[in-house]
């Protein structure tokens, strides 16, 4: 049962009401949003602060409220409180358009992510392709925002992230096609349903089947690319400050700029949803609740981002792209096809 069909039971609607289920759904997704909105807002501001100091050995923001948390307020409230200065000449349609598309293409995404028994607020037969297909909209409002800046540097950021994302994003769906093709479904809470099984036990201790101890190298392949798609060290030539200022987001201020920010974080999280959901068990884990379980490792996925942007060099474009396409594409074929001959000879 979905979150919808249980907000819908409990508001007395009735589930087969297409407009009755609808509301339930808003008031679900509203729920879900708001969540991961809460975990996006102590991320950015506070998070990757702290976790970003303790790698480099410096202090971090500790003075506004305890352990420096109130500075997620305090960020709030200037940079919502600037003044949001659009340049002459902009395509202000596209420029107005493109931080709702990145931040929004995110959210829809955790629409089909299980997070915990019944905290669902869908659960299509699709939900993988779905989930993907979202995810990838992100690109059209990086394009926008670098070609409606009518800013150099903002168009070789856009140009930039569009070739980024194209070289890593066929990597990304041909590694989950190889998850599909053990779990034999699409549907994201069955992909999390085959991973509750013992994989092997050592010492009397059961290994869980996640499809990151049965695939390891698929594993690693969807981490790296991720890390390209969200845009983090060696892979945030997009933004790249010391040679394009900040790339596609150069001339966005105020709310605008809060709307971007948020948006690269949101995707952070998003890529650490599904990373948990296809390789880690999703929920699963002994104990604690499932959505704690599920907490715990989109946020260990997002300290490995943190990880790569602090101890990783950024590489040039033209390597990024080599990267990607002689590398990655390669590599995510080949495991494509292994994984096909070991599921044959299994089936």
């Amino acid at each position: 049962m979905t979150l919808s069909d249980t907000i819908a039971g409990l508001l007395g609607l009735n589930a087969n009401d297409p407009l009755q289920f609808f509301i339930a759904a808003i008031i679900a997704s509203a729920i879900v949003g708001t969540f991961m909105l809460v975990n996006v807002a102590i991320a950015g501001p506070w998070a990757k602060r702290k976790i970003t100091a303790a790698f480099t050995d410096r202090i971090a923001v500790n003075r506004i409220g305890p352990f420096g948390l109130m500075i997620i307020v305090a960020d709030a409230v200037r940079l919502l409180s600037k003044e949001l200065i659009v340049p002459e000449k902009v395509d202000r349609p596209a420029w107005d358009l493109a931080p709702l598309i990145i931040a929004g293409s995110a959210l829809f995404g955790f629409a089909v992510i299980p997070m915990g028994s019944g905290v669902q607020v869908a659960d299509p037969e699709v939900g993988l392709a779905y989930v993907f297909a979202v995810a990838s909209l992100a690109s059209i409002g990086l394009v926008m925002a670098g070609y409606a800046s009518n800013n150099k540097y903002s168009m070789l950021g856009g140009l930039r992230a569009v070739a980024q994302n194209l070289a890593y994003e066929i990597p990304l769906v041909l590694t989950g096609v190889s998850v599909v093709l053990f779990a034999g479904t699409l549907r994201m809470s069955e992909i999390v349903a085959a991973q509750t099984e013992t994989l092997v036990t050592i010492a009397g201790i059961g290994i869980p089947s996640w499809y990151a101890f049965v695939n390891p190298f698929a594993f690693v392949l969807f981490l790296v690319a991720n890390l390209a798609e969200v845009g983090r060290n060696p892979f945030d030539t997009p933004e790249a400050p010391t040679e394009i200022v900040a790339g596609y987001q150069t001339e966005y201020s105020s709310v605008y700029f809060v709307l971007m920010y948020l948006g690269e974080f949101i995707h952070i999280f998003l890529g650490g949803a599904i990373i948990t959901t296809i390789f880690l068990g999703g929920p699963t884990g002994p104990v604690l609740p499932g959505i704690v379980w599920f907490l715990i490792k989109i946020w260990a996925v997002f300290l490995f981002t943190q990880w790569a942007r602090s101890a990783l060099p950024r590489v040039r474009i033209d390597q990024l792209i080599e990267i990607g396409w002689k590398g990655m594409l390669v590599l995510s074929f080949a495991n494509l096809v292994l994984t096909a001959i070991i599921v044959g000879v299994i089936a």
